[in-house]
């Protein structure tokens, strides 16, 4: 983790970051002119550490939104559920989303802590194929606030990443918070050598929302990960009764579908809002096994199964640009 000085600013980047002295927090630092003419950063010796480590993981999948509460937690769970219904797929979700991490309780382990062992941390299993890290498991009680400065939580990812036992996972789909901030930066670093096979963006259809998910978008393409697609989520009520359906975000200009092709990007899918699949999520229950008929689960296999030939195929590329090397 990066040296943080006593008097820094409350987003210091640390001493040791590329970006001491440069990042927008260091103005007005009185350090600033001494991290800024500091020698040039070596490389993070822990990067080598983080590729060995998971070596053993296939695939890595970012989700995103542009803003908060648009159910980015809610679909990376459930693309979980969706990619271990294949038994012989083992798949890791890992919360990186510090301040609000949501996924244990939707995944119905809220009460579970981290074991220790000579291997490293062991993450929580679900299902024999389907397991579980976050920083919700380091809490001393749900109701901790998280109060850290960016190379805290930096550290935290590290540690994720470089001291977890994975094992051999045919997918880890990473949970990260709303926008573009110290963890997605952090994330991608960490990953560097490892390897991002992309990122999957989930948003609602109304303008606010939109506008944020193409600055994600920019930040895929500025930091070089590839974008897997879209995901329209929750523009539609289905009643869970008489299976009628109600357009509940009306797009303005065109919605996600038309945001896609202006960002040059695959849309995944739409996924309606049912009732139903927040109740799952308060009972950490899989709403894909509580409703297996629904149009919402039928959207996300469907989803999953874009995600998982997207994976297959960026395999097939890299293993024939190897090749012909």
């Amino acid at each position: 983790m990066a040296d943080v000085p006593e008097d820094a600013p409350a987003h210091c980047p640390g001493t040791e970051s590329e970006d001491a002295g440069k990042a927008s927090a260091c103005a007005g630092c009185p350090n600033q002119n001494i991290c800024a003419s500091a020698q040039p950063k070596l490389p993070d010796p822990d990067l080598p550490k983080i590729k060995e480590s998971l070596l053993g993981v296939q695939h890595k999948i970012l989700v995103l939104s542009g803003k908060g509460g648009v159910g980015k937690s809610t679909v990376t769970a459930h693309l979980a559920y969706a990619l271990s219904q294949d038994t012989d797929a083992h798949v890791g979700v890992l919360d990186v989303d510090i301040c609000g991490p949501s996924i244990p309780r939707i995944m119905g382990v809220a009460n579970e802590q981290v074991h220790s062992s000579g291997s490293g941390w062991s993450p929580i299993y679900i299902e024999d194929n389907l397991c579980v890290m976050s920083p919700g498991f380091l809490l001393a009680s749900p109701k901790d606030a998280v109060i850290w400065r960016g190379p805290k939580k930096n550290g935290l990812i590290k540690q994720f990443l470089r001291d977890v036992d994975w094992g051999s996972l045919e997918y880890l789909v990473v949970d990260t918070p709303p926008g573009t901030s110290d963890e997605h930066l952090s994330i991608v670093q960490f990953l560097a050598m490892a390897g991002i096979d992309g990122a999957v963006i989930v948003t609602t259809p109304q303008e606010v929302a939109l506008s944020d998910v193409r600055k994600e978008i920019n930040f895929c393409k500025k930091v070089g990960i590839p974008v897997v697609g879209i995901i329209d989520n929750m523009s539609i009520l289905v009643c869970p009764k008489c299976k009628n359906s109600s357009v509940i975000f009306p797009p303005i200009a065109g919605g996600v579908e038309k945001v896609a092709v202006e960002m040059g990007i695959p849309f995944l899918g739409s996924i309606p809002l049912d009732p139903l699949i927040g109740k799952c999520c308060d009972n950490g229950q899989s709403y894909l096994e509580s409703s297996p008929d629904s149009p919402a689960t039928k959207a996300y296999l469907n989803i999953c199964n874009k995600i998982k030939k997207f994976c297959e195929e960026a395999q097939t590329n890299g293993q024939n640009e190897m090749d012909t090397t």
